[in-house]
């Protein structure tokens, strides 16, 4: 083990620009989602923020525009043996970092490392920028900056303002209105 470690070591020649500000939310794919929306609200105490064109329910507690998000299963309820990536479970957890511009960075820094980066831009709900990628086992993680904020009863961003881009570069130059 310690021959890996010191192998990876060697490999990364430039230290991570990530700094990660808090954990940001978590995703998951569900058998029924009418039947996990009243477990996180009555049981949780969640509230609903959103809910987009593909029935993916955003959920909010803290402020942040969400916290949690459910999808329904591209398998569905009752397959047998669902494709990977079809099945329940994890989607994606997201963290936090402080700035666009540590976006670019991380970008650049992924792309140095061999990373596979599954995305880049902005998708809808909540306004936040991202990049997603893989980790070693697989699972997609994002790296974000800039959730919306809705203390209180706020009303979310009406969606025709998500402006969904799928570059960092379109997101910068394309940001979303600010106070809707």
């Amino acid at each position: 083990m310690a021959q890996t470690l010191d192998r990876s070591a060697e490999q990364t020649a430039r230290k991570s620009p990530v700094q990660v500000k808090k954990l940001g939310h978590v995703v998951f794919y569900v058998s029924d989602v009418e039947r996990s929306i009243k477990f996180y609200t009555e049981i949780l105490n969640f509230r609903v923020s959103d809910v987009n064109e593909h029935g993916m329910v955003f959920f909010t507690t803290c402020g942040d525009h969400h916290t949690l998000a459910i999808a329904p299963s591209p398998a569905g309820k009752d397959a047998k043996q669902p494709k990977k990536g079809e099945q329940l479970g994890l989607s994606h957890f997201a963290m936090e970092v402080g700035s666009l511009d540590e976006l670019f960075e991380i970008r650049e820094f992924l792309k140095e490392q061999e990373v596979k980066i599954t995305f880049e831009g902005r998708k809808g709900p909540g306004g936040n920028t991202g990049v997603e990628f893989l980790d070693p086992d697989g699972y997609n993680v994002e790296l974000y900056w800039k959730m919306d904020q809705m203390p209180g009863d706020k009303p979310t961003r009406p969606s025709n303002q998500w402006n969904r881009v799928s570059s960092l570069e379109a997101a910068r130059d394309n940001p979303l209105p600010e106070g809707w």
